[in-house]
């Protein structure tokens, strides 16, 4: 090495050992934990000389700022799917997408193997009426090939102007091959709770994402079914749900819990410690209540099963839920770039942990859907018979039209399989309730 290169390699060591000092002492102070920060000299030492090998022979000059930035997002990437660094564009979205509106498709992705996997769609959205489900990977996006894109990136190319389209290659279990589905981009509005009543006394809420007003939003649903009616059940669906923020998941466990711990959380540090406790007070009265979970329903989600399954408020019904239980918290660095550094683990009241296991529900089902059989006829049953021995108040009904159930309107809960488990399971319940 020249003296030259010698004197730039001591200035750059110098420059990025100040950097280091200067964070590491500023974590540190912050901690007051009394442990003793020793650099690791060597390998700082061991990255500089990188660092100028790429400055001196890359095939093009490369900027100074963004050999930073990568490492930065290198050191990052490399702890685990969800810690990354956030630069201008990336935190600008993050914000964007807090508050409820966006311009995209509507699905929640992660990485997996170096491909794009679909935790959920989010409903009424491009992705979920195109038929994107969760557990997909995208191999492609239009004709370029996701290995080796950042998250970062993959998200990016698939947000876009409203009403342009993105082809999208999928992997899907039980498919004999990628599939190609084009779908175009949308204005993405989630409405975060939804309700109707199934049947007399047995209502339907459903909850596709966590915002701030979650909470509140799902006290007047329950209230607005109560209008119609006294409840007998409550079903509440989180299939597909991604999760979203903390305090609307709290919340919401809260509404059902009448009192006790509702999830903890442990990391490294006294400020990612937290437990959160219901206050008194069921909004649902104490009525029966079903979760359905599937493979789809993360993080918040996660939070809220495992909250009414350890107080055996509810019973959780569906597939095994996704399992992502780790905390991740935004930490800007200046007015427009953070990271997202995953700083604790979550646990269930019981101190069951979350992160890749996941919540297992009480009765298992397969997600499944419902169609009616084909229409081969009438059906044959005693009533249908020539010559039948006529019931005892039949004589009286004689012109009167009794509509086959082919002939009713579908409901929610006929086309969807797990709702109607659940809604039978209600049903049960009730039925049980008053005998006893």
């Amino acid at each position: 090495m020249n003296k030259r290169s010698s004197v730039g390699y001591g200035l750059v060591t110098g420059i990025i050992l100040g950097v280091f000092l200067s964070v590491s002492i500023g974590v540190f102070a912050d901690r007051n934990d009394g442990a003793n920060a020793t650099l690791p000299v060597e390998d700082l030492r061991r990255f500089t000389d990188v660092y100028m090998r790429i400055k001196r022979n890359y095939v093009s000059e490369v900027d100074d700022r963004d050999l930073l930035d990568n490492a930065i997002k290198g050191m990052l990437s490399g702890l685990d799917p969800h810690s990354a660094y956030l630069d201008e564009r990336e935190f600008r979205d993050l914000q964007v997408g807090t508050s409820g509106e966006f311009g995209g498709l509507g699905i929640e992705v992660g990485m997996e193997d170096g491909f794009i996997k679909v935790i959920s769609p989010i409903d009424d959205t491009p992705a979920s009426r195109a038929g994107i489900r969760a557990g997909d990977l995208i191999i492609r996006l239009d004709d370029t090939p996701v290995k080796g894109m950042t998250l970062s990136d993959a998200v990016n190319k698939m947000r876009g102007k409203r009403g342009t389209d993105i082809t999208l290659t999928i992997m899907r279990d039980g498919a004999d091959g990628p599939q190609r589905i084009t779908i175009t981009r949308d204005i993405i509005r989630v409405q975060s709770v939804r309700w109707e009543v199934l049947e007399p006394g047995f209502g339907y809420v459903r909850i596709t994402n966590f915002q701030a007003r979650t909470a509140r939003d799902l006290v007047r649903a329950i209230e607005a079914l109560k209008d119609d009616g006294p409840l007998q059940g409550l079903v509440l669906d989180l299939r597909n749900n991604p999760g979203g923020v903390l305090n609307g998941a709290v919340g919401v466990s809260d509404a059902f819990l009448d009192g006790g711990l509702i999830v903890y959380t442990e990391g490294r540090l006294q400020e990612s410690q937290f437990r959160y406790t219901a206050s008194p007070g069921d909004v649902a009265g104490g009525v029966p209540l079903v979760v359905l979970v599937n493979e789809g329903s993360a993080s918040a989600s996660e939070i809220v099963a495992g909250a009414l399954q350890d107080h055996k408020r509810a019973v959780i019904m569906g597939a095994p839920t996704f399992g992502k239980g780790s905390v991740q918290t935004i930490l800007p660095l200046s007015q427009d770039t953070a990271i997202k550094l995953t700083t604790a683990r979550y646990f269930t009241p019981d101190g069951r942990s979350i992160q890749a296991e996941g919540i297992q529900p009480d009765i298992k089902i397969e997600t499944l859907t419902v169609s009616r059989a084909a229409d081969n006829g009438p059906r044959i049953n005693e009533a249908s018979l020539q010559n039948r021995l006529e019931g005892a108040d039949e004589s009286n009904n004689q012109g009167r039209q009794r509509p086959s159930s082919d002939e009713e309107s579908e409901t929610l809960a006929q086309r969807d399989y797990g709702l109607n488990e659940a809604l039978n399971l209600l049903k049960g319940l009730a039925i049980l309730g008053k005998r006893l």
